[in-house]
């Protein structure tokens, strides 16, 4: 993983969920999954291999992190 500041010319895609609010956004950048905010386009990016990504929507789906919102809430 690491990270860096916004690239431009990206394909970046939110959930269908997303009504213009706060969400996450993701793009793909060669072998690498790129992830920041809608909130701060021009902010942070985080970059994850394709296995780290795989990875995580399988823990994701499984509900491996549901607590951790629950917690906030």
């Amino acid at each position: 993983m690491s990270a860096y500041a916004q690239e431009r010319d990206l394909d970046w895609r939110v959930a269908r969920l997303c009504d213009g609010g706060a969400c996450i956004r993701v793009a793909r950048r060669g072998d690498s999954v790129l992830i920041g905010s809608t909130v701060a386009p021009e902010g942070l990016i985080i970059e994850f291999t394709t296995d780290e990504w795989h990875q995580f929507l399988a823990g994701a789906k499984l509900g491996d992190f549901d607590d951790i919102v629950l917690h906030m809430q």
